[in-house]
């Protein structure tokens, strides 16, 4: 048991360091994003030191990733309902929540720190997207309009206008998509009101 242990842990420095450089941070900006100081972080890199849970939270936050891919932890549960995130090499990570042939898709988003500047590369296709930002702020272009979502705040469009989705300098952002067939919308329900009185 202690031998599967110091092997998981040895695998974490080579594995934090993969990440931080497959999104081209310093580690002086990692540093200041998560609060430990960039020795520590080239020590844990290097496998010099012991990552502890004080450590391994803040860096799963910046990363956008769990603890259990962050150690290497063997998947529990139901393999065929194990959804993995998917990393983009600009250090983006698609997170897939359904997994049912047909029917409306749900993906978390997780887009690390953008530029203000930055070209938005607008595409389309069929569909229709709703989009609920969790956390940070995020730009969407959809169309000619440039357009600032906060958390709470949520949008919908047909898919086939040209749109593009980015994070803001103000930070990394989460973000909520669901895509549907054409036609296919999400239905938001209320509760009824009380009825007119008698």
């Amino acid at each position: 048991m202690n031998d599967d242990l110091d092997r998981t842990l040895d695998a974490v420095g080579p594995r934090l360091k993969q990440l931080r450089t497959r999104r081209d941070i310093t580690l002086t900006d990692l540093s200041a994003e998560t609060g430990i100081s960039a020795s520590t972080l080239s020590r844990l890199e290097a496998g010099l030191r012991r990552p502890t849970l004080e450590q391994l939270l803040p860096l799963a936050r910046v990363y956008g990733v769990t603890i259990d891919e962050l150690v290497g932890a063997p998947p529990t549960g139901d393999p065929r309902v194990n959804l993995r995130p998917i990393a983009a090499g600009d250090g983006s990570t698609v997170l897939p929540l359904t997994r049912r042939p047909g029917g409306i898709q749900a993906y978390k988003f997780v887009l690390p720190t953008g530029r203000d500047d930055r070209e938005p590369d607008l595409r389309t296709h069929e569909g229709y997207d709703w989009v609920y930002v969790f956390n940070g702020t995020l730009r969407l272009v959809l169309g000619e309009h440039d357009l600032i979502l906060r958390a709470g705040e949520a949008a919908e469009f047909d898919t086939r206008t040209p749109h593009w989705f980015g994070s803001t300098s103000a930070g990394p952002v989460e973000f909520l998509s669901l895509v549907g067939r054409q036609g296919e919308r999400v239905h938001v329900r209320a509760a009824p009101g009380p009825g007119p009185s008698r």
